[in-house]
Parts: structure tokens; C-alpha cells; sequence
């Protein structure tokens, strides 16, 4: 393949990425339909929200096997596969009639088509542009958060003017057809070939088998599922910790929702940018004392609406910030060629934390015993982050100072 025609596939690709990512992250914007579902179905709320912790295990469970899909059928026809799943799974919700049918639904089947579509376009953009992967999965990652923010607005205006059922059905047309225009833009990025001097230095491919026989892999999966929880619990509940933890109004803790989806964003900039510049062990230790940072000021500082919101800043920075990193750090470690099944693995710790943080606050009545196991198992990531080697035995900084 020509210089010239590689990098208009290699763009063409990241543009059907990034227009994939904007449409997979509409599912973010669940939590607006939790009240209608739970009326139209004359259920409790928490009993309808509980689809979405399904959705959060499904799309985890589908990304790891995403891997074998695509060695399979090619990237293009598996995300427009998830396209077409993902439409159909929104407008068979649209007509659920009781929460069986909503678990199977918006729980299972949007979570599968969603995490189907969301880390294979990932990982494999980010093989197109090995010079750039931190700044390639910032698009990417930026495109998947700044879609739940364009499709909130889109999904509240079609409620409040279309109705439930109405809504649904136009949500799924809409990212039904985003997904597969941007599966029909992408190619399967080309096998990456390990140079001379990395061949000398001992970087190779690692295969899912080999890279789970090493202790790296278990590390760097605790490191993530330990972020995951602390984000995902955050903020999933940072309005009911606003309201009873920190005694606030509704609608100050409400502002918090904002100051995430910000933070959030943020921290996928700032560190998918920094990755490319420094060892990205050192860029995920600074995520890590960020979110550390925030966890101490929940737990032991004088409380207020500051102290909270810089709280909730610091987590859903260094938790936007890590999954952004990841991908290419995983590839540093094990290489690029398999990072799709090697990273899909350890994604599992995604849908995982997400009921890890919540089993905690239930079991042990309250936020705080949350807060201590988070406080106490981001010591041990951080310390695992900081002296972490990769499998050759190098450390992340000296394979930044070597390329």
C-alpha cells in the first residue's frame, strides 16, 4: 500500500471511529429515562435503573470477546453489525412491557452491541497511528464521552416533544445509521511489524495466553478495574452523596453532573496528550494520586460544596484520563497486534467495579465504607504503577527514552 493511500485509509478510519465512538456513547444518557420506564412499567426506579449495571457487564463482556470477532469478519462488518444490533435493541425497548423483557433488552443486548462496536474500533485506530496512540485514543475516547453530552440533548428534547416509546425509536435510527457510515469508513489496520532495535530490546507480541501467565497483566488489571470502580461509583451516585452525605440542596449536588462531564473530559485530553510525551506508567501514577487526592478530601476533610466538587473533579478527571491511557499502555506491555483480546481481558474490570462499588455501599450501609476500599486499594495501584517493569524486565520510562 502507497504512502499516500495508507493515510487517507489510516484518516478515513479515525473520522468513522470517531463518528462510531459519538454514537456508542449515547447509552450514557440512560439515567433520563429511568422515571418514564419505571411509570410505563409500574416499577420501582431502582429496580428499573438496575438495566443499566446489566448494560455496564454486557458491553465489558462483549469487548473482550470483540477481539476473535474481528479477526473473523473484518472490523467494518462487525461494527456494522453492532450498528444494527444496536438500533434493533434500542426499538424492541421502546416496546418492553415488563423488566424482563427491559433486563434482556436495554440491558443485555444494547450493552453487547455497544461494547461489540466500542473497543475493536478503539483498539484498532489506534494501530493505524502507533506514533500517536495516547493523542488517537483521546479522539476516540473524547468522541465516546462527548456523544452521551450531544445525545442527552437530543434525548430530552425528544422526550419532552415525542413521548417514551417515540424517543427510543428515533434514538435507535439515528445511532444505527452513525455506526455503520463509520464502519463502512474503516479497514483493518495492517499487522505491525517489531523493528530491529525493539526485536534487540526484547519488545514482542504477547498473546492473550502469554500475556496472562505474566504478573504485569494482573497488576495493570487491578490498577484499572481499582479506577473503574472509583469512577463509575462516583459517578453513578455523586447527586445522592452531594444530597446525604455532604448535606447539600438538590440542586447544588445536581451541579456536580456538570462539573463530571467536564472533569471527565478533561482528564481524557490533558493525559491522552501527556501519554505521548512520558512513560505512560508515570501518566497513570498522576491519575492515580489524582483520584487518591479526591477520595481524601471525601473522607477526611471538612465538607462542603468546594470541597465536594473538587472531590468529584479530581475522580471523574483521573477516571476519564485512565481509560484513555490504557489501550496504549496495554499495547506497551504486550504489544499491538493482539491488544484488542488483551485489553478486551482486562476491560472486564470496567463491568466488574461498576457492581464492586455498589455491592460495598450496600452490604456495609453507606458511602463510606466505599470511599476506604477505594482509598486503600488506589495506595496499592499507585504503588504498582510506580514500580511496575515491562515483561523484558525494562521499566515504561527507559522504552520511552530508547524510541
Amino acid at each position: 500500500m502507497s504512502t499516500h493511500i495508507a493515510n487517507r485509509t489510516r484518516v478515513l478510519t479515525l473520522i468513522g471511529t470517531i463518528i462510531t465512538q459519538f454514537a456508542l456513547g449515547s447509552v450514557y444518557t440512560w439515567s433520563l429515562f429511568n422515571a418514564q420506564l419505571a411509570d410505563k412499567l409500574s416499577e420501582p426506579v431502582s429496580r428499573v435503573a438496575f438495566s443499566f449495571g446489566i448494560l455496564s457487564l454486557a458491553l465489558a463482556v462483549a469487548s473482550s470477546m470483540a477481539g476473535k470477532m474481528q479477526e473473523r469478519f473484518s472490523v467494518r462488518k462487525v461494527t456494522i453489525g453492532a450498528g444494527i444490533l444496536l438500533g434493533a435493541s434500542l426499538l424492541l425497548t421502546a416496546h418492553a412491557t415488563n423488566l424482563i423483557l427491559l433486563y434482556v433488552f436495554a440491558g443485555f443486548l444494547i450493552g453487547f452491541a455497544d461494547g461489540t462496536g466500542y473497543l475493536m474500533t478503539l483498539s484498532n485506530c489506534v494501530k493505524w497511528f502507533p506514533e500517536r496512540k495516547g493523542l488517537i485514543s483521546a479522539c476516540a475516547i473524547g468522541a465516546y464521552g462527548l456523544g452521551s453530552l450531544g445525545f442527552k440533548f437530543i434525548n430530552m428534547y425528544l422526550l419532552e416533544h415525542n413521548g417514551l416509546e417515540s424517543t427510543f425509536d428515533v434514538w435507535g435510527v439515528i445511532a444505527m445509521v452513525m455506526v455503520i457510515i463509520g464502519g463502512l469508513m474503516m479497514k483493518d489496520a495492517p499487522k505491525q511489524e517489531i523493528s530491529a532495535v525493539e526485536a534487540a530490546e526484547g519488545v514482542r507480541d504477547y498473546s492473550l495466553a502469554e500475556s496472562m501467565k505474566c504478573p504485569q497483566f494482573w497488576m495493570l488489571a487491578l490498577v484499572f478495574l481499582t479506577v473503574c470502580m472509583s469512577g463509575l461509583y462516583v459517578i453513578g451516585v455523586a447527586k445522592d452523596i452531594g444530597q446525604s452525605y455532604v448535606h447539600l440542596s438538590v440542586e447544588v449536588a445536581a451541579s456536580a453532573v456538570a462539573i463530571i462531564a467536564v472533569a471527565n473530559l478533561g482528564g481524557r485530553l490533558v493525559l491522552g496528550v501527556l501519554s505521548d510525551k512520558m512513560a505512560r506508567t508515570n501518566v497513570i501514577a498522576i491519575a492515580l494520586a489524582v483520584c487518591l487526592l479526591g477520595v481524601c478530601a471525601l473522607l477526611f476533610a471538612h465538607l462542603n460544596m468546594m470541597v465536594f466538587y473538587f472531590a468529584v473533579a479530581c475522580i471523574a478527571f483521573s477516571f476519564g484520563g485512565t481509560i484513555t491511557v490504557f489501550p496504549s499502555l496495554v499495547s506497551d506491555f504486550f504489544g499491538l497486534n493482539n491488544l484488542t483480546k488483551n485489553y478486551g481481558v482486562i476491560y472486564l474490570g470496567f463491568g466488574i467495579g461498576s457492581f464492586i462499588g455498589s455491592i460495598v455501599a450496600s452490604v456495609f450501609g453507606g458511602f463510606i465504607a466505599t470511599f476506604y476500599l477505594m482509598f486503600a486499594l488506589l495506595v496499592v495501584s499507585l504503588v504498582i504503577a510506580l514500580t511496575i517493569k515491562l515483561p523484558n524486565g525494562e521499566s515504561d520510562a527507559q522504552l520511552v527514552a530508547n524510541n
